[in-house]
C-alpha cells in the first residue's frame, strides 16, 4: 500500500468543519484521541468504524452537546458558538421522539425550536412527508409508526430548517433496503444543493456509495483518511472477482494468492505482494474455465481492516 493513512485534504476553501487535536475522556476512558480533520463546502464526509470507536462522541462535540477535553472546534470559518447550532441540522442515533405526539404536530414543534414560524413550519414538513411517504401517517402519533417510520421522522426534523451543515449519526438505522435508497437520494440532493454533510456510521458500504471523503476511527484514534478516490487510488488494483468452472488449484499458489474469499458463485482473490494479475491469469486459465476475471478496488471495509493492522505511531 502506498497511501498514507493520515493526509487531511486540502484546504481549497474556508472548511465547514475543522477539528484540530480534538480529544475526549470519560474517567479514564479515552474516547477520541488527538482527531484532527477538515470537511469541504458541498461534500459528503464519512466518519466511520465499528462500535465504539469514538464517531458519536465527535458528533456531539462538534454540535455542542459535549465539550472536548483538548483541542479546538471551527465550523464555517470560526470558532464554535452557540449561534452556529441554528445552521445545523443533526439526527441522533437514538429514537428522539415524543411517542404520544402526532407527526405533523412534531415536525412543527421540531421547526419552531430552530425558529421557523409555525406556518412555515408545518409546510416544510408536509412537503418531506408527502416526499418521504409520510402524508397518510401525519395524523398517526409517533408511537403507531415502524421504527423505519420513526426514523424518517427524525430525519425530516433535522433538516427543516435547511441548515447548512447536516450531521447524522446511523441514519439508515432500522431502514428496509427500499427507504434505504429513498433517505440516500435526499442526502445526495442536499449535496448538490451546496449542503455539507457529515455521516457517521459502521456500514462501509453505504459510506462508499455516498462520501467524498472518509475518517476512519478504532479506539478514538483516526486510521484513515482523507479523499476517498485518492485513498483507494493508493492501494491499487489487487483484487479479482473470478467466476470459472473446474479445478480451484490456481488459488492456492501463494505467490500470486494472498488470500480469497469463495462465495459459491464466484471467488475474490486479493492478490499476494508484487504479483501480476496477468500471470494469476494464465494459471486459472490451464487449470479451470473463466467466465469472468476482473480487476477490482478493494472495498471501505477491507482498506479499514489493512488501517487497523498496520502499527501506527
Amino acid at each position: 500500500m502506498t497511501s498514507s493513512p493520515s493526509v487531511l485534504p486540502a484546504a481549497t476553501a474556508v472548511s465547514t468543519v475543522e477539528l484540530s487535536n480534538i480529544r475526549k475522556t470519560y474517567d479514564h476512558f479515552v474516547a477520541v484521541d488527538n482527531l484532527s480533520l477538515r470537511i469541504q463546502p458541498g461534500t459528503v464526509h464519512g466518519l466511520l468504524g465499528p462500535n465504539g470507536a469514538g464517531k458519536t462522541s465527535t458528533l456531539r462535540m462538534l454540535i455542542g452537546i459535549i465539550v472536548p477535553d483538548a483541542g479546538e472546534i471551527h465550523v464555517f470559518g470560526e470558532p464554535l458558538r452557540r449561534a452556529h447550532i441554528r445552521r445545523m441540522g443533526y439526527l441522533p442515533e437514538e429514537r428522539g421522539l415524543y411517542r404520544k405526539m402526532k407527526v405533523l404536530d412534531h415536525l412543527v414543534f421540531l421547526g419552531e425550536l430552530k425558529g421557523l414560524h409555525r406556518g412555515e413550519a408545518a409546510s416544510r414538513a408536509q412537503r418531506w412527508c408527502e416526499r418521504l411517504d409520510l402524508a397518510a401517517w401525519t395524523s398517526k402519533k409517533v408511537e403507531e409508526l415502524s421504527k423505519g417510520m420513526q426514523q424518517k421522522v427524525q430525519f425530516i426534523g433535522a433538516l427543516l430548517h435547511e441548515p447548512d451543515l447536516i450531521v447524522m449519526d446511523e441514519p439508515f438505522s432500522g431502514l428496509d433496503p427500499a427507504n434505504t435508497v429513498e433517505l440516500k437520494n435526499a442526502l445526495l440532493e442536499l449535496k448538490k444543493a451546496g449542503k455539507t454533510i457529515l455521516l457517521s456510521t459502521h456500514r462501509m458500504d453505504q459510506a462508499e456509495r455516498l462520501c467524498d471523503s472518509i475518517c476512519l476511527l478504532n479506539h478514538g484514534r483516526s486510521v484513515l483518511q482523507g479523499d476517498l478516490s485518492r485513498i483507494k487510488a493508493g492501494y491499487g488494483k489487487r483484487h479479482v472477482q473470478i467466476k470459472y468452472e473446474g479445478d480451484s488449484s490456481f488459488l492456492r499458489e501463494p505467490r500470486l494468492v494472498q488470500s480469497f474469499n469463495d462465495y459459491g458463485n464466484y471467488v475474490e482473490v486479493r492478490l499476494a505482494p508484487g504479483a501480476d494479475p496477468q500471470d494469476l491469469l494464465h494459471l486459472a486459465s490451464a487449470h479451470a474455465r473463466l467466465s469472468k476475471f476482473e480487476l477490482e478496488e478493494p472495498s471501505l471495509e477491507e482498506m479499514f481492516i489493512d488501517a487497523v493492522n498496520q502499527p501506527h505511531a
